[in-house]
């Protein structure tokens, strides 16, 4: 099963451009996975899905994903808005207002959350949502099972973007996971780069954006002293690609780009193709 991500849309950064930057780039990436050479069997839309959360954004939004012929299912970012949200997607479930939903796979389970919080840039997660989280992995604890969401719950290093281990929170999802040793990762975006790390014991993975990707720079940052650091770029739109089989998952990370082919399978390569394959067992 191959499941791709894409996340951090931000249509409508530009509302009055009929040419709008993060919407050719989200083009660009939609139609790689549409048309390219590892079409998904389902495709997760990891929040940010618009800029400002106004509806016109949206419906431009479920216009595109409609070109789509994989199921897709998105979730919400700090820039979303719940009521907009809900207007367009009525399909997404909503429980106790909150669009959190599992997707059940073959052989394995998808537990979408949402961690926006109306006012803060950063991630929420409240007792009802938390409440919720428990008794859905408290289901199926044999399901190997993946958790996706906006927001990391660790601090990547960008420290203008990051996310305190002791936010209220990151305190209380972390709680609500404890000892539910069936996820086996957590796929995340909000920070606009490819990014893993180990947390809790768990593969945290982020996804770089189809909009526009954050610099990197590893460095404290100082509120009060502006230091000309550059913030923002603009590498291809990225995506991930999560590959499921009997044997576990992995993640692959791409970008929409031209790239320079240096071999192809020819006759010149296959018998290099033909050793590596008599090397496996048998």
């Amino acid at each position: 099963m191959l499941i791709a991500q894409i996340t951090d849309v931000h249509l409508g950064f530009e509302p009055d451009s009929p040419d709008e930057f993060n919407s050719r780039r989200f083009d660009l990436v939609l139609a790689e996975l549409i048309e390219g050479r590892n079409r998904p069997d389902l495709l997760l839309v990891t929040g940010d899905l618009v800029d400002r959360g106004d509806i016109d954004s949206y419906r431009r939004l479920a216009d595109a994903l409609k070109r789509c012929p994989f199921p897709v299912y998105p979730s919400l970012g700090n820039h979303d808005d719940r009521v907009n949200f809900a207007a367009t997607f009525p399909h997404v479930p909503m429980p106790s207002g909150f669009a959190q939903y599992c997707l059940p796979l073959d052989g394995l389970r998808l537990i979408v959350l949402d961690t926006l919080e109306e006012g803060r840039h950063g991630g929420g997660f409240c007792d009802v949502r938390a409440a919720w989280l428990r008794a859905r992995l408290a289901e199926q604890r044999d399901t190997p099972t993946m958790i996706v969401m906006h927001h990391p719950p660790f601090d990547a290093g960008i420290d203008w973007m990051a996310t305190h281990p002791d936010e209220p929170w990151v305190k209380r999802f972390t709680a609500a996971i404890a000892g539910h040793h069936q996820i086996q990762a957590i796929w995340c975006g909000h920070l606009h780069r490819p990014i893993v790390a180990p947390w809790k014991g768990i593969t945290v993975s982020v996804c770089p954006a189809t909009a526009v990707e954050l610099s990197l720079d590893l460095n404290p940052i100082d509120p009060e002293t502006p230091d000309d650091r550059p913030m923002v770029n603009a590498d291809p739109p990225g995506y991930a690609l999560h590959r499921w089989t009997r044997y576990g998952m992995v993640t692959h990370f791409d970008a929409v780009q031209e790239h320079e082919v240096l071999a192809r399978f020819d006759e010149r390569m296959q018998p290099l193709v033909r050793h590596l394959f008599l090397e496996r067992p048998r």
